[in-house]
């Protein structure tokens, strides 16, 4: 028995939400599909669909095998696009997420980009400053900031991050400026995402840094102009503060102790290879940001 069998009328029955759009959509007989998807649900000693003369919608469980099976359908067809070339023009769906803000500012401006010139793709973004189980919730790529940790997952670098600790000259003018790491805990620190600053020691050993003060917001904007008002120190991305590190606005701290680079990374889950979509979307937002002014000017 083919265990392909039924599970593109199982898709297209669930998707059209109508056994006879399904058999126009395969071009098959409507007797066709409703026997494959009976067969199916007889081989999963399961109901998939509920049935009644106007509508067709999907059991507990047919939700829960309509993700899987899309996900195996789209990349049995892009397994079928490479051999032949095809991945040139990708297709299907992909699914990607970003932290927020810089999802919002960086990524889904060149996505859109991406998806101007290959309008076949179908992209579902989630903006969440939450690390998801790309594996567990199904998601073919991530853009993630700083260090990584999942092991499951492919990085590939696409710019470089750079964290600066710094304040408004009105505040250091108001309670003086720190030299050394020990007067980091008498000042007022402006706290984002980040419940740690790391500061690095010697050049080389990172030392964390517990920041607190009266002012907290997980959003680095916000964090950017409560410091750029004079309350209190922040440490943000390079992104953030290069034009009012340039303009005076604000004034870097402590450079000796600035942390290592780290960097922007797309990351996806391991695959003997790569998805063509997921490739050449991790290509273009690698040269878009390098085009970006923030990035020219790193």
């Amino acid at each position: 028995m083919n265990r392909w069998e039924g599970l593109d009328e199982f898709v297209a029955v669930a998707e059209c939400g109508s056994f006879m759009r399904a058999a126009e959509q395969l071009r098959v007989s409507s007797s066709h599909v409703s026997r494959q998807v009976a067969r199916l649900e007889e081989r999963l000693q399961a109901r998939l669909l509920y049935r009644t003369t106007r509508r067709v919608s999907l059991t507990e469980a047919g939700h829960t095998f309509l993700a899987r099976c899309q996900r195996l359908i789209e990349e049995r067809d892009e397994a079928f696009h490479a051999i032949s070339d095809l991945h040139t023009a990708p297709t299907g769906l992909l699914r990607m997420t970003a932290a927020v803000a810089y999802g919002e500012r960086f990524i889904v401006p060149l996505v859109n980009d991406f998806m101007a010139q290959h309008p076949q793709l179908r992209v579902e973004i989630e903006l969440s400053n939450r690390t998801l189980d790309m594996v567990q919730e199904g998601f073919d790529l991530a853009i993630r900031l700083g260090r990584l940790g999942d092991s499951r997952l492919v990085a590939t670098r696409i710019a470089p991050r750079a964290m600066y600790l710094c304040a408004a000259p009105a505040y250091l003018e108001r309670y003086g400026r720190p030299h050394t790491l020990s007067e980091l805990a008498r000042h007022n620190c402006l706290v984002g995402t980040g419940d740690t600053w790391m500061l690095q020691v010697d050049g080389r050993e990172q030392q964390p840094f517990k920041p607190s003060g009266n002012w907290r917001c997980n959003s680095g904007q916000a964090v950017l102009d409560a410091a750029l008002r004079g309350f209190g120190l922040c440490q943000l991305p390079d992104y953030y503060v290069q034009e009012p590190l340039r303009r005076g606005e604000l004034v870097s701290l402590l450079e000796a102790h600035q942390p290592p680079n780290t960097a922007v990374w797309a990351v996806y889950p391991q695959r003997r290879y790569p998805l063509p979509k997921v490739r050449l979307l991790i290509q273009a937002l690698k040269e878009g940001l390098a085009n970006r002014p923030e990035y020219r000017r790193a």
